[in-house]
């Protein structure tokens, strides 16, 4: 099996953990994607019943996306970038905002092929990730491989990041 096959296989092994610990406390989740482009939520409404825990998944590819429907802070951007730990927590923040879920994940990096710096390399993925009423905090990963797989990697690490939170 190849290792995009098996991170697939766990990725969706990870759905299927993530959602009994949202059914089991009655929360719902959301997600705010740029570089995954929306790929979390789709794994996650893939699953059979995701109704009774799947609140929104909102795509904020652009930076003005992200400043519209998320209420970044344009200086925030401008001044560290759309792939940052500012600009993913205040994603995650105007998630948790504007949908009312309990628990929410924000994603921005830069999955390749071009886009990358000596400062922010091709492979660096933030995060943002917030339970309501609680602080959010950011945290970052630099994922190899191509442009998929750079993808994969993070959806894997935002599901697996939810469930710690969790459990």
């Amino acid at each position: 099996m190849s290792e995009l096959a098996e991170l697939t296989n766990r990725v969706e092994h990870s759905v299927a953990e993530l959602s009994d610990c949202l059914k089991h406390r009655g929360w719902f989740v959301g997600t705010a994607e740029s570089c995954t482009g929306g790929w979390i939520a789709q794994m996650l409404t893939a699953a059979a019943g995701s109704s009774s825990w799947f609140e929104s998944g909102i795509v904020t590819y652009s930076n003005t996306a992200k400043i519209n429907l998320l209420g970044v802070d344009p200086m925030t951007i401008e001044r560290h970038g759309a792939v940052s730990g500012e600009t993913a927590e205040q994603m995650v923040t105007g998630l948790l905002k504007n949908t009312g879920v309990e628990i929410g994940v924000a994603v921005t990096g830069i999955a390749g092929p071009s886009g990358g710096s000596n400062q922010k390399p091709i492979g660096l993925v933030w995060f943002g990730f917030g339970i309501s009423g609680q602080r959010t905090y950011s945290t970052s990963m630099v994922f190899s491989g191509d442009r998929q797989a750079v993808r994969l990697q993070a959806v894997d690490y935002a599901l697996c990041e939810m469930i710690r939170l969790l459990t």
